[in-house]
């Protein structure tokens, strides 16, 4: 049986756990990615159609750093009014069109899947 000096069993293990944490980082940056592109397809699907049809078409990705973000590029302005509804000049309401938390919800639910197994290996 051979012997191992401490300080090298702690100096491998501690290189262990570094390549480990590597590995998770870029399994999690991956479902980040994934995550991400099958919200944007989702949101194309069944985003709110009308006068503004050009409206799902807008969804888009962007990275920052190591987040990925999921918006409308072309009409930013109408998500918040378009999901919750809002009151129109003759003082009437239009009816809320909930598509974005549906997709949101989802893709927390599946990001977290995602992490599990990563973390998992």
């Amino acid at each position: 049986m051979a012997s191992i000096d401490i300080a090298q069993l702690a100096n491998e293990i501690s290189r262990q756990l570094e390549l480990y944490a590597e590995a998770v980082d870029e399994d999690i940056n991956v479902a980040a990615k994934k995550v991400s592109k099958e919200g944007e397809v989702k949101l194309k699907q069944i985003s709110p159609e009308g006068a503004r049809g050009e409206y799902a078409t807008g969804w888009t990705i962007k990275k920052q750093g190591k987040n990925y973000i999921l918006w409308n590029q072309e009409h930013y302005q109408l998500t918040h009014l378009l999901e919750n509804g809002h009151v129109t000049r003759d003082g009437g309401r239009t009816q809320a069109q909930p598509h974005i938390k549906p997709v949101e919800k989802k893709m927390i639910k599946d990001f977290e899947m995602e992490v599990i197994k990563a973390v998992e290996g």
